[in-house]
């Protein structure tokens, strides 16, 4: 007798490879930071560009170094100050193999009335 195993959809078979990916963080500590990393990626690029006339080709060694300030390439940038800005607004969820993006609720502080002030004795302290 052969067992038949049905097999899985293309969709369930994705979906699980989506959840099972770890997330990729591009993200800088803060938005300013990020920003400076931008300047010199793109400055490094502009930079090498414009000297291949005066210097040749040999300028565009330096496109590399703009590639560690990009944390890989201009678009993973972009990504990373996307996620940078959203950073604690956004929150991605994923149920049975459907991600949804969603608002962090933000908790508001109550803050309690002051309470009337009792006067009590102080141990060790002389009241007058």
């Amino acid at each position: 007798m052969k067992t038949v195993i049905p097999a899985q959809s293309a969709n369930a078979q994705t979906a699980r490879t989506r959840a099972d990916a770890p997330e990729r963080d591009y993200a800088s500590a803060s938005v300013p930071r990020h920003l400076v990393r931008g300047a010199v990626g793109f400055g490094l690029i502009a930079g090498s560009i414009a000297l291949t006339t005066v210097v040749g080709p040999v300028a565009l060694l330096v496109t590399p170094l703009a590639l560690i300030a990009f944390r890989g390439c201009p678009t993973c940038w972009l990504v990373g100050l996307a996620q940078t800005i959203s950073r604690g607004r956004l929150h991605r969820q994923c149920v049975d193999g459907v991600c949804t993006l969603t608002q962090t609720p933000t908790t508001t502080k109550v803050t309690n009335p002051p309470s009337a002030q009792t006067s009590r004795p102080v141990p060790g302290h002389r009241n007058s």
